[in-house]
């Protein structure tokens, strides 16, 4: 297994009904519970040679590396222990399937095409396959709960410091080494509590469970969360925020709501801002999306803010129910936007939206990726050009 050559694909339908977060990365990379998909399969597997089989504009970011025999694996399948050992014992030609899912494949690129497969295997369970944009907030509950028990088998927590308020079972609780949780409210009884490297719990703070936060994270003074959220690395969060996705690199850090929500990297969530997850009346929500290029069905009552990557909104912020941003989209000023706001575009309900110019998003994007240390590379301005001149279709 570990000498296989693994390709990550996207299936090109799922990919679009999980734009804008499909933007800027392949299915794989999404994260959900505590980790990406693609690092629960590596975790799974111990792979150690893998690549992308994804939109032709992220090559230059997430390139294809293939073989003449290599084993594909769907970006949008959670693995399990089950569909993970029947993987890693696919011989040449076998697939796996759930129903008319494709979960892995072992062989050649023409077969792969083709749906070609000497033999296809099922497993017993189906598995959890992201396909929507709100399946990602939707199942984050459950592979929260597989990836803690993944993660910390076997392992000691560092201690609970005694300045902390713990309801329920202390040992569903987490801290990796220098991690500072002081002063907090912690309730582990409806699940676990995971808190990575360097993640800083203010005092104040009140985490129903389940609840992850990745390396650097921080929660703020005060803060209200409830489950089931993950803050991916470097997210900052206060307020109130519950059953919210932050893949990574964002912040909340103030008053204000969002729940029900999947958050791209580089946003920022202006003080005040509250997104709605639930209609007044009551009635099923429906949701932007870019594959139909229209509002669907979703059979939920409660979603909340979709947001690309690079989305900004300004204080006090209100924000409709259900509503998708783009990528790179800033909002402000008073009343509630459409919602649905089509990516590279700024402004607000009162004035109206206009386009914002490549140059000035690279210019802040370089400014807001410079306070983690990080860089706007060459590989990244291809990217948001390709989806800047995509964005058009849609203004």
């Amino acid at each position: 297994m570990n000498n296989r050559n693994i390709i990550f694909f996207d299936d090109n339908d799922v990919r679009k009904n999980l734009l804008p977060i499909t933007y800027t990365r392949p299915i794989a990379k999404i994260r959900l519970g505590i980790t990406t998909i693609e690092e629960k399969w590596i975790a799974m597997t111990g792979a150690t040679k893998y690549s992308y089989f994804t939109a032709p504009y992220l090559k230059c970011k997430f390139p294809l590396v293939a073989k003449r025999h290599n084993l594909m694996i769907a970006g949008h399948i959670v693995p399990t222990p089950e569909i993970a050992e029947l993987t890693s014992k696919l011989n040449l030609g076998e697939a796996i399937c759930y129903g008319d899912q494709l979960i892995a494949f072992y062989g050649t690129a023409r077969d792969f095409d083709q749906r070609r497969f000497s033999k296809v295997i099922s497993p017993k369970k189906a598995p959890i396959s992201i396909q929507y944009l709100y399946h990602i907030f939707e199942a984050n509950g459950q592979v929260l709960e597989q990836d803690f028990e993944m993660l910390t088998k076997g392992r000691q927590s560092a201690p609970i410091s005694p300045t902390n308020t713990v309801v329920g079972d202390p040992s569903r609780i987490f801290i990796e080494e220098g991690a500072s949780v002081e002063g907090a409210f912690l309730n582990t009884r409806e699940g676990s509590i995971y808190i990575g490297q360097d993640v800083e719990v203010m005092e104040g703070a009140c985490i129903r469970a389940p609840f992850a936060a990745c390396p650097h994270a921080k929660v703020r003074m005060g803060a209200k969360v409830y489950g089931a959220t993950t803050l991916g690395p470097h997210c900052k969060i206060g307020g109130e925020v519950e059953n919210t996705v932050m893949i990574g690199y964002s912040n909340k850090a103030h008053d204000g709501f969002i729940g029900d929500a999947v958050i791209g990297e580089w946003c920022n969530i202006g003080g005040g801002t509250t997104a709605s997850n639930l209609k007044n009346d009551y009635t099923e929500i429906k949701l932007w999306n870019y594959g139909a290029k229209r509002f669907m069905r979703t059979g939920l009552q409660f979603c909340g803010l979709i947001m690309g990557d690079h989305c900004k909104t300004g204080v006090n912020c209100m924000i409709n129910t259900a509503t998708v941003l783009g990528v790179g989209v800033n909002i402000h000023g008073a009343g509630f936007p459409r919602n649905f706001v089509a990516s590279f575009s700024e402004g607000g309900s009162t004035a109206g939206f206009k386009n914002v110019k490549l140059d000035a998003f690279f210019a802040l994007a370089e400014r807001v990726m410079a306070r983690r240390n990080m860089v706007l590379t060459d590989a990244d301005r291809e990217i948001y050009t390709a989806i800047y001149e995509m964005a058009k279709r849609y203004k």
